[in-house]
């Protein structure tokens, strides 16, 4: 697996300030590129490691999800996914999950242009918090790997696509604040998406 590269992030929230630091050696892999240890599978979609990568699929016309066996609730995270397929995917947090039930907060992931990836949608809840503009819409390139870049702290969410910030939003009312992180693979049977260097850091409050 390749280092992450360095971020600066300074976030400014209401109540204080946090600041993310450049120390290389907070981020934490979510995998290791050979097991899928750490996870949990939830539904009968096919989640298998596969040349490095997770490789999920649809099988049947529910839902599927891979969650994480560690809560998370302020942190940082980057992914990168390819679609191989039309179905929808997302990565949750503050999540719980029951058979394939998920409650908790969505950073949607769609191979489709113009259908919202990088937007915020709450499961078990409101729906959809907050949609890209026109040019975030934009930014999620098809076919082609991407990167997925998002922070959460407190009730300040911010996302980016491929470095273009799609999503900066504080959450007048949040209802989920703690949970795993979970891949989705959405119902109807067309979902086949990769996803690889899946790092996260926690975030300490000051």
């Amino acid at each position: 697996m390749h280092s992450p590269k360095k971020f600066f992030i300074l976030i400014f929230l209401a109540m204080g300030s946090i600041v993310l630091g450049t120390d290389e050696s907070r981020w934490v892999p979510l995998f290791d590129g050979k097991s899928l240890s750490g996870w949990k599978t939830y539904g009968a979609e096919r989640w298998a490691v596969d040349q490095g990568e997770i490789l999920s699929q649809a099988l049947t016309e529910a839902y599927g999800y891979l969650g994480t066996e560690k809560t998370y609730r302020n942190f940082e995270m980057k992914v990168k996914f390819r679609a191989e397929g039309t179905g929808n995917s997302g990565i949750f947090f503050h999540s719980s999950i029951e058979g394939v039930d998920i409650k908790g907060i969505q950073v949607e992931v769609d191979p489709n242009p113009d259908m919202h990836t990088g937007g915020l949608y709450e499961s078990g809840g409101r729906g959809w918090l907050v949609k890209p503009d026109a040019k975030g819409e934009k930014a999620m390139k098809v076919g082609k790997w991407n990167d997925v870049h998002f922070i959460v702290s407190g009730s300040h969410i911010v996302t980016l696509v491929n470095g273009e910030k799609i999503v900066d939003y504080t959450d007048p009312s949040p209802q989920y604040t703690n949970g795993v992180i979970a891949l989705q693979l959405h119902s109807g049977g067309q979902g086949k998406i990769r996803f690889k260097d899946l790092y996260i850091r926690e975030i300490t409050e000051r």
